[in-house]
Parts: structure tokens; sequence; C-alpha cells
């Protein structure tokens, strides 16, 4: 502990970003699924139920069996390479660096992008381990969750500040709350969706699904639903939907209680039967394509549509690499750390 290297005076000095996203188990595996899934429903953000109650629900029955089929799902979308949500968020580091060290700006020192997980690997201690050997004084830390929640934002808030706790020289920092109604992003997510109806014939509806937390952490104050509702509302108006041709609903949900409704699931099967045969499904809240919209939405829920009498069903991307993505984050790290430019 307390073990911080002095950093040298003559050297630069780069403004460091971490990327920070959730993270993804190291193989398509039981045993990899189980650590993954251990560490992240063993963080109190998420689960905030106490630990003398949760920790037995935990260890003697969801690490017994949901590891085994969570891992048959992780197969399904696992590519050559490793997982989609790591290739992905790696693409996503490289180009931001190159376009911030493209963009020059005032800086002479520039920008070191670090590319970190919330569970899993890498950790946001090697991110912050990276920029500290870059000699970064100054961090700022984008968290590619769009709409600020407790259980996804605030959590890598309090990992950044418990690793730092290790460190004998506090970097100045700053983060970056949320984005959900910034026009780059609405524009960004608009445009994909435009350019994939020019590609494919556009459905009857077009279906927001973003990710659920339970509905008790929202009456206690948090406000992701508040912001799925607005970044839902700035989308439909930006591509001149009427009410009847779009819907705002969440997915993945976990155990017996109630989390944000309408579900996604019961909604894609509730449009089939009632005669909606073609469907598009966008996830505006998840940056990256991962297990939840390549195996949940893309497979499962199209599965579900089409059982229930739908005809055509179309998962349209995450924003992943696109272009006007990247060219986002990085107005968003100049805005936030304008003032730090030397």
């Amino acid at each position: 502990m307390y073990s911080t290297p002095p950093f040298p005076d003559d050297d630069k000095r780069p403004i460091g970003i971490l990327l920070v996203n959730l993270g993804t188990p190291d193989a398509p595996d039981s045993t990899s699924v189980r650590r993954y899934l251990a560490e992240f429903l063993s963080d109190r953000r998420v689960v905030e139920r106490h630990p003398a109650i949760w920790k037995p629900i935990l260890h003697t029955l969801i690490l017994r069996t949901r590891p085994k089929r969570s891992a048959a799902a992780y197969q399904k979308i696992w590519e050559d390479q490793g997982s989609p949500l790591l290739l992905i968020s790696q693409q996503q580091q490289q180009a931001l660096q190159q376009q911030l060290d493209d963009s020059g700006g005032d800086s002479t020192d520039g920008y070191r992008v670090a590319l970190a997980m919330r569970y899993g690997s890498p950790s946001i201690a090697d991110g912050l381990n990276q920029l500290r050997e870059q000699n970064a004084r100054k961090i700022l830390v984008l968290s590619l969750y769009p709409q600020y929640s407790a259980t996804t934002t605030a959590t890598i808030f309090d990992e950044v500040s418990t690793r730092l706790r290790e460190w004998r020289w506090i970097p100045e920092m700053r983060f970056i709350n949320s984005y959900a109604t910034d026009p780059a992003y609405i524009d960004a997510l608009a445009g994909s969706i435009t350019t994939y109806w020019d590609q494919q014939q556009r459905s009857q509806k077009l279906l927001l699904s973003f990710h659920g937390i339970p509905q008790e952490y929202v009456d206690s104050g948090d406000p992701y639903a508040n912001e799925c509702r607005q970044t839902a509302a700035l989308l439909a108006q930006k591509l001149a939907l009427s009410d009847d041709q779009w819907r705002l609903t969440y997915q993945s949900r976990l155990g017996p209680t109630r989390w944000l409704q309408p579900y996604t699931d019961t909604t894609v099967e509730e449009l089939a039967a009632n005669g909606i045969e073609s469907l598009d499904v966008v996830c505006p809240g998840f940056s990256v394509d991962c297990l939840e919209t390549l195996e949940e939405i893309a497979m499962e829920n199209r599965d579900n549509f089409i059982r229930a009498g739908g005809k055509t069903f179309h998962y349209i991307p995450a924003l992943n690499d696109n272009p006007a993505h990247i060219t986002m984050m990085k107005e968003l790290v100049l805005r936030h750390t304008r003032g730090w430019l030397s």
C-alpha cells in the first residue's frame, strides 16, 4: 500500500482517460462465468440486499445453477478472438485514442486512453495503473453507460475511489455521470437507425429496449428510469416517429421482484399476438453489443416474437465503434477536460 512511485517532474503529463464498461467472463465456460458472476452479483450497488441474506442465496443457489446456462448463452455469441464486448471495447479505445491524437487541441502532452472493466479484465486497477505509468496526473473517468444508475455508473466511481486509496499521490479526478440527453449521442443513435432502415425495410414498430433495474431502486431515488425516458423521447423526436410507431421497454430482469416495466420479452410477444408482423429493436443503453443484445434480444426475443405470430424481427446493432459514436466520446472528453489543457 502507498507504493506509488514519484512522478518525474521533467516528463510529459498527458491527460488520462479511463474508458470503463461492465465486463465479461474470460471464456464461455462455467468456471469463468461463475467467477465473473460472483464478482458482479456480490456488488452491493447491484444487489442491495443485506449480505447475510443475499450471500447464502448467491453461493448455494445462483452460482450453482446460473453459470452453466449463462455459459451456453455466451457460447452462442463468442468470437474466435474472444468476447464481443471486450473486442469492441478495445476497438472503441483505439478509435478514441486516434481521434484525440488527431484533434490536437491546446494540450502539448495529449491524451492517453486506457480501457477498464468494472468486473473481470482488464480491471479498473489495471487501467488506473496504466495511466499512472504514463504519468497522467489528471484523469477523466468515462463510464460507457449513457443513462446514470447507482447499479452501473456509481459502482464504477466506488471502485475507482477504492483503488485510489492505495495510491500515495492522488491524481486530479473528474467523472462523467451520464450523457443520456447529449445531442451528439442522440444524433449518433438516430443516424445508426436511419442507416439501418436505408439498408433494410423498416418494420411496423420500433422497440427501444433498455436494461432494467429493480423498481424499488427507482422508488428510492435512482434517476435511471427518467433518463431512459428522456433518451427515448429525444430519439423518437429525432426520428420523427409518432407515438404509435415506437415503444420503450426494459429487459434482463433477474429474480422474482418487480423490475421496471413494461418488460421487453412480454411486450415482444404481445405485439406479435396483436397483429404486429414486423419489429425492429434497438438498445440505446448499451454502448457495445454484448450478451444482452446479441443473445437475449437478437436470438431469444426474436424467437419469442416469431413463436407468438410475428414474421420479421430485426435487431439494430449498438453504436459500437461507429465513427459518430467515437466522435461523440471525443467531444465529451474535450468538454469535460476543458481547463485542464496545458
